[in-house]
């Protein structure tokens, strides 16, 4: 790996270089709440909490993929039952809705009941009523979780939507931008890669995992 494009050593180092670019001070004087959009975000997400005084909490959501292909995300279904599709690429392929929300349906009732249930005792996220609401990812691929999370946020009826993310492909920045009041980041790139290419450590997190980084 060229170590010229290693941005982060790891999610705590740019979890703290995220703190920096936030407008801290005056996000103080509101009432946030920090939601992961995944795994490998809630780290970033409870370091970002705390310093805000804020409740850290995790979207769930699972990917659905092109039949056949488990390599081409086509949409994303939220512990809300939020589903965003990748309307180019079901085009592309032929891929019929009916198949999307089947798939969608299916990922729901055999995934994400199972793990809201875990971890929040069958509680589905919070009402954001009255709450801003930031949303952290350790980096943003195709943005489409991110938009399926941000979609989820403003259906819970947030006061206000921001995006904080180290890293991102410059071509998800006006997708973001026009749907989140604010988003935040580090490092823009015209060339983006996978995120883990950006980090010097990037170990999985799994869902067993988001326990161990409550209590650490």
């Amino acid at each position: 790996m060229n170590s010229d494009r290693i941005y982060f050593k790891n999610r705590e180092v740019a979890a703290y270089r995220l703190l920096d670019v936030l407008p801290i001070d005056s996000m103080k004087l509101e009432d946030w709440t920090v939601i992961s959009s995944s795994y490998g975000g809630f780290e970033i997400a409870k370091i970002i909490a705390n310093e805000l005084n804020s409740k850290y909490d995790m979207m769930f959501s699972e990917k659905i993929y092109a039949p056949n292909n488990e390599d081409c995300e086509i949409a994303v279904v939220t512990e809300h039952e939020e589903v965003l599709i990748h309307e180019e690429l079901v085009k592309a392929f032929d891929i019929s809705l009916d198949y999307v929300y089947s798939k969608s349906k299916q990922v729901y009732d055999e995934s994400i009941v199972k793990k809201v249930s875990k971890f929040r005792h069958g509680e589905k996220i919070q009402k954001f009523e009255n709450k801003n609401v930031l949303i952290v990812d350790e980096g943003i691929n195709t943005g489409l979780t991110m938009m399926a999370c941000i979609k989820t946020a403003i259906n819970l009826k947030a006061k206000s939507i921001s995006v904080a993310t180290p890293i991102l492909p410059t071509a998800s920045i006006p997708t973001i931008e026009s749907i989140a009041d604010d988003l935040y980041f580090i490092k823009k790139l015209d060339h983006f890669v996978e995120i883990d290419f950006y980090y010097d450590s990037l170990d999985d997190v799994s869902f067993e995992d988001l326990e161990k980084i409550i209590k650490g």
